[in-house]
């Protein structure tokens, strides 16, 4: 028994004596697919092998519980991975890239080909965070169709950046213009926004049956990683609210159970939420994308730190599912002390400066060795 434990140690020692470490062995799923395997697919999708992709993808990425908005943005990354084009071959329309089946797919988009690397340089003028994304959405998929991510394809390096906020003068004029609109929705939205903190996709799925006017809080439903939270308002938001209601029931919305409507008596989309922003922005004195839902809610996050609030308690009225996401608002409100900061040591040293300028000039008379009070003429 003993002997046929050294036979095989031996065995594993190479002419120098080191020995081989047997590599792990790699799960079916992660396998990679070569030219005469591709009908051997993962054991989990060899059932798909001869379906479209396009369809078991998109409900591979429904049963992750993947966002509406990101399907969208992986469906829509993968088309120029799939129509990148090697060589001489044809173009691919919309729809032939749609009924490429499961296999057909695994043999275009093998990483050893040369097209994925095709594909992310010619992605090379997209921002950073653009061009990750577009990463991201390759690599589900290949991962999905048991390919292994090639190694030397890495994410860019992205610079941090702190979210954008209004100040008070730019707020105060927003909410002034706001109220004095003359679209319905956009004191509501701005007030909303600012007392929530709800993303623009929480706005337009708010329910009326939603809101609950006596306790002053609302429950958001299948939020950001299809998880509930409840957010609270104040007693200005509730007004809003009620002087929203007359004024949706105008618009002949009786199949409608959206709290904010359009015109047509139908559920706003985040683009209309956009526009009334950029028209408020516009009409603010604001540059260009100054305004938008999103600095609104960091206006909301960073208003609840500066007031006190635990960043616990942010996170929850945020919907972060990482308290490290929270953790960002710390360092605006640390960049917010020192811009305090500064202002009152500038007022200090100015007030110092006109009290210096006040004072009756005193005459120096007794002489000193910084030849302050002399006469040149006394001193040749």
């Amino acid at each position: 028994m003993h002997a046929e434990k050294s036979a095989k140690a031996v065995n594993a020692m190479d002419e120098r004596g080191y020995r081989h470490v047997q590599p792990r062995a790699v799960r079916p799923s992660q396998l990679r697919i070569t030219e005469d395997t591709y009908n051997h697919l993962p054991n989990r999708i060899q059932h798909l092998a001869n379906l479209p992709w396009a369809e078991c993808y998109l409900h591979q990425l429904k049963s992750e519980n993947k966002s509406e908005n990101t399907q969208k943005t992986y469906m829509y990354g993968l088309k120029g991975l799939i129509s990148q084009t090697i060589g001489r071959e044809p173009i691919l329309n919309e729809e032939e890239i749609v009924d490429l089946t499961v296999t057909e797919l695994a043999e275009r988009i093998d990483p050893n080909n040369g097209r994925l690397d095709r594909w992310c340089h010619s992605l090379i003028d997209l921002s950073a965070t653009t061009y990750n994304a577009r990463l991201a959405s390759a690599k589900h998929l290949m991962k999905w169709l048991g390919f292994q991510w090639p190694i030397h394809l890495r994410r860019a390096k992205t610079g941090k950046k702190l979210p954008r906020t209004l100040t008070k003068r730019e707020l105060s004029n927003v909410l002034l213009t706001a109220e004095n609109s003359e679209d319905p929705l956009a004191s509501s939205i701005v007030i909303f926004c600012l007392e929530t903190g709800l993303r623009v996709s929480e706005i337009c799925e708010i329910e009326i049956d939603d809101i609950d006017f006596e306790d002053q809080s609302a429950i958001v439903r299948s939020g950001k990683g299809d998880k509930d939270r409840y957010v609270l308002f104040t007693r200005r938001g509730v007004e809003k609210i009620q002087q929203w209601m007359p004024i949706r029931e105008s618009f002949n919305c009786d199949n409608e159970t959206s709290l904010f409507i359009n015109k047509h008596g139908r559920r706003l989309n985040p683009r209309a939420v956009q526009r009334i922003m950029d028209s408020l922005g516009q009409q603010s004195g604001l540059p260009k994308g100054r305004l938008t839902p999103h600095v609104l809610r960091h206006n909301f996050a960073t208003g609840l730190l500066e007031r006190g609030a635990d960043l616990v308690t942010i996170q929850r009225l945020l919907g972060h599912s990482d308290i490290s996401t929270t953790r960002v608002y710390l360092e605006i409100s640390d960049q917010t002390l020192r811009e305090v900061y500064h202002r009152a040591q500038s007022m200090r040293a100015k007030e110092a400066q006109d009290l210096h300028f006040e004072q009756p000039s005193i005459e120096e008379i007794t002489p000193s060795s910084s030849g302050a009070g002399i006469e040149l003429e006394n001193i040749f």
